[in-house]
């Protein structure tokens, strides 16, 4: 059996607009992983986040990564957050007015280790090698949450943070976006925790989700187990947009996020052919069988 690498239990009472309820979860993350946090505001979604990263107190917690405990309430011990190896990716990127490109980076490597090449090295991977010497405000938000995953994981942190990251931006940004924490993530061999309520967003980058529903754990498990639904209708027509498309033997299963679900939908190889992850579909049915048509 694998051992985890995190080991998170937390409690804390919760506030909203519709009153207050209890946070009470408990997981255990493989490192390496992508996992997402999904469910409605107020859930408790950014708060684990910050509980995670020592910004926000508790009613008890057990925190452990890697084998370094982060947080016992019982022995009375709270990793203050300078100390805990995280990178966090906030909405509002957060990024320093005064500082280039390049300063971001650099402000958030340990003081102590004195490398630089990783700077470069993530300047390169982000594409941002030609913006490094602006400052936030010439650059466009695409551009500034790139920044933001970069200086994120310029310490190589043991978790890194994403809350939301790509909720302000638009389809075509927020998709080539995913390829850029994807490749990060890949990259440095991250284990990272994501806050999101897009579904094609949580189906294309996770490997495990975690269904949060007022301050307790519904569902947990891969994104197919979770969001895909093994009937549909035998008379639709609906809009959608791909986010799988997995080989079966000698045809291939298609994923397509439409109606606010996951439908998965048999097709042939010739049926594929110009298809591609993020492109936007008709869902038909013709002779009671689902078909996908591209959008015109």
């Amino acid at each position: 059996m694998t051992k985890s690498f995190l080991r998170f239990r937390a409690s804390k009472m919760l506030h909203s607009t519709e009153g207050s309820q209890l946070l009470e979860v408990s997981f255990e993350m493989e490192k390496g992983r992508l996992l997402t946090l999904y469910g409605p505001s107020g859930a408790g979604k950014t708060t684990l986040l910050r509980i995670l990263a020592g910004l926000t107190d508790t009613r008890s917690a057990d925190i452990e990564v890697a084998g370094e405990v982060w947080e016992d309430s019982t022995r009375r011990i709270h990793l203050p957050t300078p100390r805990r190896s995280i990178g966090f990716v906030f909405q509002d990127f957060a990024l320093f007015p005064h500082l280039t490109v390049r300063q971001q980076l650099e402000f958030a490597l340990p003081k102590e280790t004195g490398r630089t090449k990783i700077i470069d090295e993530l300047l390169a991977l982000m594409e941002l090698e030609g913006l490094q010497d602006r400052r936030p405000s010439l650059l466009s938000g695409g551009q500034q949450q790139r920044v933001a995953l970069a200086r994120a994981i310029a310490r190589r942190p043991k978790l890194l943070l994403l809350d939301e990251p790509l909720s302000a931006i638009d389809d075509e940004m927020r998709f080539r976006l995913q390829d850029y924490i994807l490749t990060a993530h890949r990259h440095y061999q991250l284990t990272t925790v994501l806050v999101s309520h897009s579904l094609p967003e949580i189906f294309r980058l996770s490997d495990e989700v975690i269904h949060l529903d007022k301050g307790l754990i519904r569902e947990q498990g891969a994104p197919s187990d979770i969001f895909l639904r093994e009937k549909i209708s035998s008379k639709f027509r609906v809009t959608g947009e791909i986010v799988g498309i997995v080989p079966a033997d000698i045809v291939f299963i298609v994923s397509v996020y439409c109606a606010n679900t996951i439908v998965k939908v048999i097709a042939t190889a010739e049926e594929i052919a110009g298809l591609h992850i993020g492109q936007k579909v008709i869902v038909a049915s013709k002779a009671f069988n689902p078909v996908i048509l591209p959008v015109s």
